[in-house]
Parts: C-alpha cells; structure tokens; sequence
C-alpha cells in the first residue's frame, strides 16, 4: 500500500517544475565535458522528422549499431538538455539517446513521446539516405526516465521493442496504477537516491510488488532526488547508468558483474544494492539482432488475410481488471489487423497499450499501432488494457488487411 504517494506528487509538483526551469536557462557545470568519456565524443542534435525531441549521438557514427535509449526527463520537462551531461555521456559509449523535448524546449511531455522516439530510431534505421541507415541496432531498446519520466517509462515498458526498462528515482503514485508492474516482462532497473530521495518509499512499494521471476535490480545512493545527473559527464548515476546499459543492449557481462552475485561491483559500495533473478547469460540480450520486420509474404488473391484474437484476462479484482488479446495471423501475411471486442455488460476501457482503441463500453474496435501490424502467417503479437467492471465474458472477431 502505498502511504506516501500525495507527498510524493505534491512534493514533486513544487520541486521538479523549478528543477526543470533551472535546466532551461542552462546553468551546468562550468568544467562539464563536452563529448562524454567514452570514445565516441558526443552531442546532440534535432530531426525535422522527430518534432519535439533531443537527439544525442556519436558526433562521427561508429561501425558498430547504436542501442536505443528512450528518455523522459524530470519533471516531464519540455527542455530536452534537462539531463544533458548525462545523456551525452551515454551516447559517447556508442548509444542514440533520444530525449523528450526539444533542446532548451518549455512545456511537458507524455509518455507517447517515448514511443515516437522509438519509432523514429526504426524508421531511420530502415530508411535509404538517413545517416542512421543501418546503424541503429533496433533489436536492443531501453526506455527509461528519472522522476515524473520514470512514470512514462513504465507506461511504454511492455512496448514489444523494449527489452530493458531504467527508472530513476522515481515510483508509481498511486496502487491504482499497479497494473504497469503486472505487465512487466523485460529486466528492470531502478537507480534512487536513497531514504532521503522523496520517491523513495514509491520505489520501494513498486520494488515489492515486482513480478515473480522478474529479472530486477535495485541501487540506492544516498544524494537525493536530485541524483547527480548535471555533474560533469552525469556523475555517479552516468557512470553506473552506462555500464547497465553496456550489459543489457550490448551484452556486455564484464560490465553485468557490477550488478550480479553477492560480490559485485556496486556491492559494499557507497551503493545499496538489491537483485532479484539476475544471471549474467541467461536474461541478456540476444548477440543476433532479429529482422527488424518480417519478411514480407504475398497475400492470397481475392479475400482479406485471417486473423484470430484470443482474449484472456490477466488480473481481476473487486471494481477492475487487466486483460489481454493475442493477435495472429492466418495462413497469410498480414499489413494491419482490427479486433472487435463485446464487452461485457458494465465493463470499460480506462487505459490500453499496443494498440489504437475506438470506444470504451460495450463494442469496441482495436487496431494495430504502427509498429505492431505487419506481421508474417503464423506470427502473433498481443495488446492489453486495464478495465472497470468484470472483464470475463467478453468475445472476439479479428481482421486482417
């Protein structure tokens, strides 16, 4: 049960605003590093193509793909350098750092911006004549956030391209919105600033109610909710952020043993380290990036592609309830998919993810996301929501296109 939540938001109302005012007008360390410490210097740019968003990169592209880091800055900050030393200190170890906002932007942000940012990467990745052509390694994402970023994190985490989830001094505000933990299936990391970090003790409940056989890693430094992130090259939180993501989207298990076994490398430290089924083999990524999309199949002549949808619900409990639908297609390729869902009688859609919903009660039709439609015969891909009511009883119709 989560005790401090209205602390936590009201706190982070007054504090993470003028957090992010601050960024804005630019006040860093004057000795901060201009490219990062690792050996791709770094900085960041913007794409006409990605409006609202801070694009950190190599300045010269290695040969070796770039893993994809999705961002969400503190405060939901609009300003996209809000953790600049930081970011540009990930992206010179050879990873594309895409952040919410634009550089010196205003505003907030949402958790959809993540997902642009992951489409973007994709796009460019497969797009002739984009410098990224072919340079982004698309089979290993992280979203990640630090505070009110954090949450935007978990709302994309059970994106199917995601394969690492980092939240940063942050935790869910309220037990309502548990079901993000439910739904979580890729490793998870959470680096806070320990007792004296105001999202401490949501952290903690979130740490709790984890998904048994989770993989999971918990680090506390005790400076705060601020962390160290416009130190020169992010600090602290930098280095460590760096050498998480060198294991996890670079499979990089010399850096894994810093959070792995009761002697690793962040153990009896200034850290305060907690693991949950973490190996350094078995829960990496693959070293054999997938096909980025399917191989495309010619559908059969004179009819629309099969599809079914099988729907199960997940969890359920007094007033609401999480399901999920398994989309696959028949003995054809598919370019897209629309499922009709019959509810039952006083059951609502409050939230989906992995697809587009039209209505709430009663008949309900859902489409693909762009990312999710195409897919070859045979292959499946799945979508969820969270419902009022009692979601057993309801029935399914699948097209394809």
């Amino acid at each position: 049960m989560r005790r401090t939540s209205k602390v936590y938001a009201g706190l982070a109302a007054l504090l993470l605003p003028v957090t992010a005012a601050i960024m804005a007008i630019g006040v860093t360390p004057a000795d901060a590093a201009v490219g990062g410490s690792g050996p791709y210097p770094a900085d960041y740019e913007t794409s006409p193509s990605l409006a609202n968003h801070t694009i950190f990169r190599p300045q010269t592209l290695p040969s070796e793909r770039l893993p994809i880091l999705a961002w969400g800055n503190g405060g939901c900050s609009g300003n996209g350098l809000s953790q600049g030393n930081f970011l540009r200190e990930i992206a010179s170890h050879g990873f594309l750092a895409i952040a919410n906002g634009a550089p010196n932007g205003s505003g907030s942000t949402n958790s959809q911006m993540l997902t642009q940012s992951i489409d973007w990467a994709f796009a460019e990745n497969a797009r002739q004549g984009s410098k990224y052509y072919n340079k982004i390694d698309t089979s290993r994402v992280a979203v990640a956030g630090f505070s009110c970023g954090g949450l935007e994190a978990y709302a994309v985490s059970n994106d199917p391209r995601v394969t690492t989830t980092g939240i940063f001094s942050s935790g869910l505000l309220n037990d309502a919105d548990d079901y993000q933990l439910r739904r979580l299936t890729k490793p998870i990391a959470y680096f806070v600033g320990g007792p004296s970090d105001i999202a401490y003790p949501n952290a903690m409940d979130d740490w709790g109610k984890l998904p048994s056989g989770l993989p999971a890693f918990m680090g506390n430094l005790n400076v705060g909710h601020g962390g160290t992130y416009d130190q020169t090259n992010g600090g602290e939180f930098g280095r460590v952020a760096v050498l998480y993501l060198k294991w996890r989207l670079k499979g990089d298990t010399t850096a894994g043993t810093n959070f792995v076994g009761a002697n690793c490398g962040l153990c009896r430290t200034q850290w305060t380290v907690q693991q949950k089924n973490l190996t350094l083999g078995d829960d990496t990524p693959p070293t054999t990036p997938p096909p980025t999309t399917p191989p495309p199949t010619t559908p059969p002549p004179g009819g629309t592609p099969a599809c079914t949808a099988v729907y199960a619900v997940q969890d359920q409990w007094n007033g609401g309830f999480v399901a999920n639908v398994t989309v696959t297609a028949g003995t054809a390729a598919l370019t897209g998919w629309r499922v009709t869902l019959n509810l039952p009688s006083g059951a609502a859609v409050t939230s989906m993810w992995n697809g587009v919903g039209s209505g709430t009660s009663g008949t309900v039709t859902v489409a693909n996301q762009s990312y999710n439609g195409r897919l070859a015969a045979g292959q499946s891909t799945s979508f969820g929501f969270q419902g009022t009511g009692n979601g057993n009883g309801a029935t399914t119709t699948c097209a394809g296109s």
